[in-house]
């Protein structure tokens, strides 16, 4: 947290200790900070109030650790690391990515060590086989979906399958029987900006029981993908695999991602990867493979990065849904100004909180309103 005046007024003086009195969302280092910003906060304060009435809501989960993995790492009792300690996840493949010391330490090149890794959980406790019914009526929360997978809900495998499972509900909530053109057999998504999941490629595998009878079609697109791995294809042949392999009969790691130079028509997942902004590299997109039926947009940051500006038009022009995630409600009020100021148009899907956002709270934040990973989502 640092003073909400930083880069506003002179110099900070100090820890930003002072709370906002109305809203409680924002914090000073002085009187005289908090004074001279006010001009700036009174147009945010009673909407970041209102927000910060939402916080139980946020930090609402079913999951055993829900505690542990809110409130206790806001007030600092409890950290990404000690969580993933605890469990024997902390440094392990996929896990790598989930904190700040993991993350820092792997270069994007090395993103390949990652590609076969699993889950580092028993198979009780991860979803590294199909499930043992299709799903049938639509999941609408994370204990829906751990009791379809039969999960116990001291699982952590949310913290992952956050990926595969915001695209599950960004669908449904556009609605699959209003994707045009109409989808027969294949579904055609474009995923803009991919980070830390490109070290968690394999977690997408469970999008083949998200949509049974369909293959999917998954293109990312960013800045952030190494220039060796741009236009490579990776067929997810089969679920991210548990700890005890052979004796669970899950596929081994080295079935489950395959290197291709073309798409494999059979595969249920195909994962296809592009280096650089959508607006740059769609013409060589639209060379690959029809156009999508939707766009998925994970942690955007529209209000933060110019960048999106040319990719909003571009969208527009395409006449296709695309669907933003952010990490709090106020990222994604700024965003839709930015997109109602492209566009002229207001959103299509207003914003709403994800069920499925990730239910381990974001260390830093800006804002003393909780932070999660694709927490609320919204739509154009």
């Amino acid at each position: 947290m640092e003073c909400a005046a930083r880069g506003f007024a002179t110099r900070c003086v100090g820890r930003p200790t002072r709370r906002c009195g109305n809203c409680g969302a924002v914090a000073y280092c002085s009187v005289s900070h908090q004074s001279s910003h006010w001009r700036y906060h009174k147009e945010e304060c009673e909407r970041l109030e209102e927000q910060m009435r939402r916080v139980d809501l946020l930090n609402e989960f079913p999951f055993t650790f829900t505690e542990e993995a809110t409130v206790q790492i806001s007030q600092k009792e409890e950290s990404r690391c000690s969580f993933l300690t605890k469990r024997g996840l902390h440094h392990a493949g996929m896990w790598m990515f989930e904190c700040k010391c993991g993350s820092s330490s792997v270069t994007f090149s090395a993103y390949d060590r990652f590609r076969n890794e699993g889950w580092h959980l028993p198979s009780s406790s991860c979803p590294c086989r199909g499930p043992l019914s299709p799903v049938t009526s639509q999941l609408c929360s994370w204990k829906d979906y751990y009791e379809w997978r039969q999960i116990p809900l001291d699982s952590p495998v949310a913290l992952l399958l956050h990926w595969p499972l915001t695209i599950y509900h960004a669908v449904q909530a556009i609605g699959i029987e209003n994707l045009t053109p109409r989808i027969s057999d294949e579904l055609r998504i474009h995923y803009l900006g991919p980070q830390k999941e490109l070290g968690q490629l394999g977690v997408f595998a469970e999008l083949r029981a998200l949509f049974p009878g369909l293959r999917i079609r998954l293109q990312l697109v960013g800045p952030d993908v190494p220039q060796h791995m741009d236009g490579e294809i990776i067929s997810l042949c089969g679920y991210a695999p548990c700890m005890e392999e052979e004796e669970c009969g899950c596929q081994c790691s080295s079935q489950i991602l395959k290197h291709n130079n073309k798409s494999s028509e059979s595969s249920a997942v195909s994962l296809q990867l592009y280096r650089g902004f959508y607006h740059d590299r769609y013409s060589d997109i639209a060379k690959d493979s029809p156009p999508p039926h939707i766009v998925i947009a994970p942690n955007a940051g529209i209000a933060a990065y110019p960048s999106w500006l040319p990719t909003i038009e571009l969208i527009k022009e395409m006449k296709v849904p695309a669907v933003f995630s952010d990490y709090c409600e106020e990222a994604c009020h700024l965003a839709a100004c930015c997109i109602r100021t492209i566009t002229g148009q207001p959103l299509s899907l207003p914003i709403g909180l994800n069920p499925f956002r990730q239910p381990m709270m974001v260390e830093e934040s800006s804002l003393f309103i909780p932070c999660y990973s694709n927490c609320f989502i919204f739509a154009i």
